[in-house]
């Protein structure tokens, strides 16, 4: 099958693969193609297989992707996915591969995206990346920051991530609208907190600066509880009763 990357003439009629089949995120898709569209002038770039299926990768020049990572001439992933029938037919190997000759015939320093040391949600496989020559570069806590270097500089998260506390105890979520489940995940977190009365601080991070200067580990999402970091997993209601119950 061949590859889709999308661009400001073909993203309308184009699917965006991880929230294709399923109606409640469909507000969700579309703040996300606002969000693309608005970005491909930045390097914003976002591949898939042309097929009705979650396989692509989304990547941006590391000094224009919304994160707190820091590094010269990277370029940053921010999600590669392959899920259902469409795993172990090497889609994922092509996508990585495809971005990583992207890097080079710009001229930049790597690749890097953020992971963590166990399996999670909503982040690469740390063990998929080290097969294809990544290697852990920096550390935050269970996250961690790998990257393939061609020219052995290395890119890090930003100091301010470091922080991973914030004056305010009610639970408090950064987020941005890059993610198409982010807003279905707001009105649940949202319904929930209203029925229980619980206070709740909902923070856009809605510019570049703002992503940049994050006070903890941020890929579209972050979670804080008592003045703590907890967690980049996206909320439904089973897992913020299971964080507030920590």
């Amino acid at each position: 099958m061949d590859f889709i990357t999308l661009t400001a003439e073909n993203l309308e009629q184009e699917h965006i693969c991880c929230a294709i089949a399923d109606k409640k995120h469909q507000a969700g898709v579309e703040a996300k193609k606002a969000w693309i569209k608005d970005r491909l002038s930045d390097g914003h770039t976002f591949t898939k297989l042309d097929a009705r299926g979650k396989v692509f990768i989304e990547y941006t020049p590391l000094e224009k992707a919304w994160v707190p990572v820091v590094g010269d001439a990277y370029l940053y992933i921010h999600c590669l996915w392959v899920s259902g029938s469409f795993k172990g037919k090497g889609y994922a190997t092509e996508l990585l591969g495809s971005c990583i000759a992207d890097a080079k015939r710009q001229g930049r320093s790597g690749v890097c995206v953020i992971s963590a040391k166990k399996k999670k949600p909503f982040l690469s496989d740390k063990a998929f990346m080290l097969k294809h020559g990544f290697e852990t570069v920096d550390s935050i806590g269970e996250y961690e920051l790998l990257a393939l270097s061609f020219d052995g500089t290395k890119p890090q998260f930003a100091e301010s991530a470091r922080k991973q506390t914030i004056d305010s105890e009610d639970l408090t979520i950064y987020c941005g609208l890059q993610c198409p489940y982010i807003p279905n995940c707001i009105k649940e977190v949202q319904a929930y907190c209203k029925k229980e009365g619980i206070p709740l601080n909902l923070i856009q991070v809605d510019t570049l600066k703002k992503a940049q200067s994050m006070p903890c580990v941020f890929n579209n999402w972050a979670v804080f509880y008592k003045g703590k970091f907890e967690t980049v997993h996206l909320l439904n209601e089973g897992y913020l009763k299971k964080t507030l119950g920590r």
